[in-house]
């Protein structure tokens, strides 16, 4: 079954619609030049109604580690999804965020848009990717609940200027070659322009571990629609059974 987020819950009302769709996880947005963006406050009051199965994950950009596992603890998140402007993957930064006490489920986001014209910093972050070790990816078991990143990695359209929720796709068949390398050691979930007619493509060409919407299921930045929701994971349900 393929794994699906819904980003940018910034109310309960949406989170719980979300969930009735059938939604795997939520994503909260704490990068504050968001039009998505939501307080840690709101966000917990959030969390605490919602199911234990549900993944709430927490959105950050170039945040300062300490204050993500503050954010992180407050909010009872259950899993962290970093994002930087340079588009770079520091294996710094993943190594001390991975190792601090309370071991979050870490998922790293790559900017594919803006790599497949830049080979060299694609093949910089491949490079980054192949160089991880069982200690950071979660030692035994992908995408288990704690410990490193996870065995999962967002691939999406952002660029320095936004980071996410650009409403636009990738070009997936470029990057389908790139994808299919990554998927031998790490899941992969595609991000970025999804929405209920073009998610089927997107998983057929891909065939990731998951999807991830924002813009695509709402009826205004941070507002989800209801029926664009039930469509969009109808569309994924759709897209399984075709193979």
């Amino acid at each position: 079954m393929t794994w699906v987020k819904i980003c940018g819950i910034t109310n309960l009302e949406d989170a719980r619609v979300s969930i009735d769709a059938g939604a795997h996880a939520l994503g909260f947005v704490f990068y504050d030049k968001s039009s998505r963006y939501v307080c840690p406050r709101l966000a917990r009051e959030i969390a605490s109604k919602l199911p234990d199965d549900v993944e709430k994950v927490g959105v950050f950009v170039d945040m300062a580690e300490d204050r993500a596992m503050d954010i992180f603890s407050q909010v009872k998140l259950t899993a962290m999804q970093w994002h930087t402007l340079s588009g770079e993957c520091s294996i710094r930064q993943l190594e001390a965020v991975g190792s601090c006490w309370l071991r979050p489920k870490i998922y790293y986001c790559l900017p594919v848009a803006g790599l497949l014209d830049e080979p060299e910093k694609w093949k910089r972050a491949i490079a980054h990717f192949d160089g991880l070790g069982d200690g950071i990816l979660g030692g035994k078991g992908e995408g288990a609940p704690r410990g490193g990143l996870g065995r999962t990695v967002f691939v999406d359209s952002g660029t320095a200027e936004q980071p996410g929720g650009t409403g636009k796709p990738f070009d997936w068949r470029r990057a389908q070659p790139l994808v299919a390398a990554m998927k031998k050691r790490l899941r992969v979930v595609v991000a970025g322009g999804l929405h209920a007619s073009n998610v089927s493509e997107a998983i057929a060409i891909l065939k990731p571990y998951g999807v991830d919407v924002s813009s695509g299921v709402e009826s205004r930045p941070g507002k989800k629609d209801r029926e664009k929701l039930r469509a969009f994971l109808g569309a994924v349900r759709q897209a399984e059974k075709m193979g």
